[in-house]
């Protein structure tokens, strides 16, 4: 693995030495990532990256169609499996047909700003998909993870009202699209955060991470409620936002460099919304302890999915993804 001492410990308000880029991800032959959500947008850059690299790619998605068509894109071997987030019961059919070790799973698919909806098994659609889907697959994958755990927020998880609904978490009567999609990208880092927590705990040296791409320009903002917000977001695309490369690139970060647990990785230039990736900062509600440990809680009861007794593995080289 590549250290990027010239970016650990920069942040958002100041300039890495070194710009990280793809040209500093390592050989990853050998190993084997699961991308969800890779048919497109950063996902499908992230997994490119990936395969071009040397691993072996996992495009977990939806529509196997759309998907099989984007993996025929990639150069290195990739292959598709189905994975609907917003059903658990297709969650655990994912994770059911895994076997063998798993070196990588980036959490990266997710929904934004949707009209008030549910999942398959009655959550509310973004908080369903975005967190609660890949808490299930994460730890229904857990015994096979080897290295790292990488899951993708969002700078929008400074918005909204800044805190999990824990007696309301299908916002029931106050559900908005931005305030749903704000809780669901908070939950990930607590979710990033308790997972740490119990890895440590366990004695696992596998490392949970989180990445956001600050903004960039792909077909996720095409779906939000509001037709003023789609002008709007189509405006920011073109002024403002990073292409869905550049939008991949802290995720390539966190999943192949040598960081610290817990980490978060995000664009470095001004307002993180594009950049070179490097450490970055998150709200104190994304770093309460407690909170983390109550969402952990009330996730598992919602899926009935836990974080597994069993021993798990540890990694066996430091110096590689």
């Amino acid at each position: 693995m590549d250290n990027t001492d010239s970016t650990i410990g920069s942040s958002s308000k100041g300039k890495s030495k070194v710009k990280w880029g793809v040209e500093r991800i390592p050989d990853l032959s050998g190993r084997t990532a699961v991308v969800t959500g890779a048919n497109s947008g950063i996902g499908f850059a992230a997994a490119a990256e990936l395969a071009r690299a040397g691993a072996r790619v996992v495009f977990a998605v939806r529509d196997l169609e759309r998907g099989r068509a984007a993996a025929a894109k990639v150069s290195g071997s990739t292959e598709v499996r189905r994975l609907d987030l917003a059903d658990l019961a297709s969650v655990r059919e994912f994770a059911e047909g895994w076997d063998g070790p798993l070196d990588l799973l980036v959490n990266n698919a997710g929904v934004m700003m949707l009209p008030e909806r549910r999942t398959r098994d009655g959550f509310e659609m973004q908080f369903g998909t975005n967190h609660l889907g890949h808490f299930a697959l994460t730890n229904l994958l857990l015994p096979h993870i080897t290295d790292r755990v990488v899951t993708v927020s969002s700078g929008a998880h400074r918005m909204g009202d800044g805190f999990i609904h824990f007696e309301n978490l299908n916002l029931d009567g106050i559900y908005s699209p931005q305030r749903a999609y704000s809780q669901s990208k908070l939950a990930n880092l607590l979710f990033t955060l308790e997972l740490q927590r119990r890895l440590t705990e366990s004695g696992s040296r596998v490392r949970s991470l989180a990445a956001h791409p600050g903004w960039a320009a792909t077909n996720l903002q095409s779906h939000t409620a509001n037709p003023v917000s789609r002008v709007l977001m189509a405006v920011g695309n073109k002024v403002v936002a990073q292409d869905d490369k550049g939008g991949a690139l802290p995720t390539l970060f966190a999943a192949t460099q040598d960081l610290p647990g817990a980490s978060f990785a995000g664009p470095s230039g001004m307002g993180e919304m594009r950049g070179a990736p490097t450490l970055v900062g998150r709200s104190t509600a994304a770093s309460d302890v407690e909170a983390a440990e109550r969402l952990w809680e009330a996730s598992e009861g919602l899926t009935g999915v836990g974080f597994p007794a069993l021993s798990l593995p540890v990694r066996a080289e430091s110096g590689r993804a």
